[in-house]
């Protein structure tokens, strides 16, 4: 009997820490950071590294300083959080300007640079776009935590709203898979700064989406700290809910769930392709129906 309660302890906490890995995989960057890819519009090699203020910088195969798309300026920007960290978040600010500004949280990985290749496409169609790197992400300070992800969420709403140079006729929040989780309870907690919300391979909550991998022993093991599942339910502007069926990593499921839960006005949007990667294949679907939720 004592082997065998001693054995199930460690089993619970092994998975929960194996778990809590899987929630939050930070990719932290400093200026010595860079990234180099191959330019088809180019025809070059094209290396993003930073300049002192974390401001991302292009450069060729010669280091010359170029533009890497004159369609668009990216503005580095910090704020602190209510636990004094630092956090760094971009401004995208397109030349054509269609007066909707999108509030982009992203997933459990990596950090801005990684992640925004997935925000590009609405840029380039016109839309202004805030970024931020939750804590221990990317340039981000603190620790990487989910109540600080919440608390990074909420916060960076309020910092974009408060600028002065930010202006717009619509405000929408877009989150993809953690980030599209955390939206929701971001979205509940201050609907009447914003004018819809869109979720993309979102799950629809922490004990649900580590069950899928570990099916009892998580759902004893995963502190729910909020839950889209729950918040959803509590949010009265349209709601567009993306999710691919052929999702690996977060089951169609989720996102019929979430549908279920929410309130009217709501659409759902069932796609292909990996998950998260809506944007870069249906960005004029996509568009069209974030075009209609707002009217």
């Amino acid at each position: 009997m004592k082997k065998t309660f001693l054995l199930s302890l460690t089993l619970l906490i092994i998975s929960s820490c194996a778990l809590n890995n899987v929630f939050l995989n930070p990719v932290p960057l400093t200026n010595e950071s860079s990234f180099t890819v191959f330019s088809d519009n180019h025809k070059d090699t094209i290396t993003l590294s930073f300049t002192g203020n974390n401001s991302p910088t292009t450069t060729n195969s010669k280091n010359e300083t170029i533009d890497y798309n004159t369609n668009y300026k990216i503005k580095s920007l910090n704020f602190q959080n209510s636990n004094g960290d630092t956090i760094n978040g971009w401004l995208v600010k397109p030349n054509s300007y269609n007066g909707t500004t999108i509030y982009f949280l992203h997933g459990n990985t990596g950090n801005l640079a990684y992640n925004f290749p997935l925000a590009e496409p609405f840029i380039l169609k016109g839309y202004q776009v805030f970024l931020i790197d939750y804590s221990g992400f990317g340039f981000s300070k603190g620790k990487a935590k989910r109540k600080n992800v919440l608390i990074d969420a909420n916060e960076g709403l309020d910092y974009l709203i408060g600028r002065k140079d930010v202006t717009y006729n619509k405000l929408i929040i877009y989150g993809q898979s953690l980030g599209g989780h955390v939206s929701c309870i971001v979205a509940k907690e201050n609907e009447n700064k914003i004018d819809a919300l869109v979720i993309e391979g979102a799950f629809s909550s922490h004990k649900d989406i580590a069950a899928d991998d570990v099916p009892i022993i998580s759902r004893i093991a995963i502190r729910e700290m909020y839950s889209a599942e729950r918040s959803l339910p509590d949010f009265h502007k349209p709601v567009l809910i993306i999710h691919s069926r052929e999702d690996k990593r977060i089951d169609f499921k989720h996102g019929e769930r979430l549908f279920e839960v929410a309130n009217e006005p709501k659409t759902f949007m069932p796609i292909q392709k990996r998950h998260v990667f809506g944007p870069l294949f249906y960005i004029n679907e996509i568009i069209e129906q974030i075009e209609k939720i707002l009217r």
